[in-house]
């Protein structure tokens, strides 16, 4: 029989997903800006235009962020409310799917509307990109093509590493992918000094991006199209794009969607020639529609995978009677030598 103190992380997943599709990302107070906050002001300090300063900076950051969601870890599974409570608290703060898609829904209706000032606007709440430079058709594509990226790296990534390595590893990678954005990019300033967060992140995100093309092409059928040609476009296109992860998330997007990604992609550090993925037209704002659809179906699909996948992992954990003069007492996970090994 499994305790409720084991079915806790399962639940508080779930419980995170939920919060995360009701209140979406809170305006104020967000604590992954509080971290960003956090790392500006550190980097007065630590930056140096190397690679050895980067990497300090970015083991000195995630490092505090495990130390400290270990700490709250062991402090909440005093009881399984306590531990429900820390890690659905965890999971919504993580999470960034529904304001990812709310904000996809916005610029389609400013680009049915017609409205491309409006629409460079908002770009920035899913891009680095510059929008100064792009007109109805080229914010169509930055938008579709930063859904599917996002839709891994703020919903599919965090749930994965939640399901497999509990809070500190859902935090860890939310705090990576967070430092990522911040200093990961091949500005003059980054180059060096982002290398390392670059690279950590591009390791956290190599399975969850994986997972996202599997339901992405699972999740198909959802916008009319087709798992066959979600994965020919994965396998075919995706080892092309620059980012070994963001390439599996817009290969497999551009085939379910039966549009065309890629082409030329201006930020405001560089102007970078990206490859084709995909066979189809170039997407309109309906295909930015779908994209929205689609996107939604992968989190769902996600969200139940990652409950199975903590529910099984805890009620998979081994148990050691114990007990004192014939009197039977609960039952507690092993500890110690392989077979009691513990899995979060």
């Amino acid at each position: 029989m499994v305790s409720p103190i084991m079915r806790a992380p399962a639940t508080g997943i779930a419980v995170g997903v939920l919060a995360d599709a009701v209140f979406a990302d809170p305006r104020r107070w967000h604590p992954v800006a509080g971290f960003g906050l956090l790392a500006t002001r550190l980097e007065r300090h630590t930056y140096h235009d190397a690679r050895w300063a980067g990497a300090g900076h970015t083991v000195a950051l995630l490092s505090t962020v495990a130390v400290a969601a270990l700490a709250g870890e062991r402090a909440a599974r005093s009881g399984p409310c306590t531990s429900v409570a820390f890690t659905a608290a965890a999971t919504f703060a993580a999470l960034g799917g529904t304001s990812l898609c709310r904000v996809g829904v916005r610029l389609a209706d400013l680009l049915d509307d017609g409205d491309v000032a409006g629409a460079r606007l908002l770009l920035p709440s899913l891009c680095g990109r510059d929008p100064s430079v792009l007109d109805a058709d080229g914010l169509t594509r930055a938008a579709t093509e930063s859904l599917a990226e996002n839709t891994s790296d703020a919903q599919v990534a965090p749930l994965v590493w939640a399901a497999v390595a509990g809070v500190p590893g859902l935090l860890v990678y939310r705090a990576a992918n967070t430092l990522d954005a911040m200093i990961g990019n091949r500005s003059e300033r980054y180059l060096r000094f982002g290398w390392a967060a670059a690279r950590f992140d591009d390791l956290l995100n190599y399975l969850p991006a994986r997972v996202t093309g599997v339901l992405t092409a699972v999740c198909a059928s959802v916008v009319g199209g087709s798992a066959v040609t979600a994965l020919r476009a994965w396998r075919r296109d995706a080892h092309r794009h620059p980012s070994p992860n963001a390439g599996v998330a817009e290969a497999a997007f551009a085939g379910a969607l039966g549009v065309r990604l890629g082409g030329p992609t201006q930020y405001a550090h560089e102007l970078e020639i990206r490859p084709t993925l995909g066979d189809g037209r170039h997407p309109v704002p309906a295909d930015l529609r779908r994209a929205v659809r689609l996107s939604r179906a992968v989190q769902v699909a996600a969200a139940i995978l990652a409950v199975a996948v903590s529910a099984a992992g805890r009620s998979g954990r081994p148990v050691c009677p114990r007990g004192s003069r014939g009197r039977s007492t609960p039952r507690r996970p092993c500890r110690g030598g392989a077979a009691g090994s513990r899995r979060r």
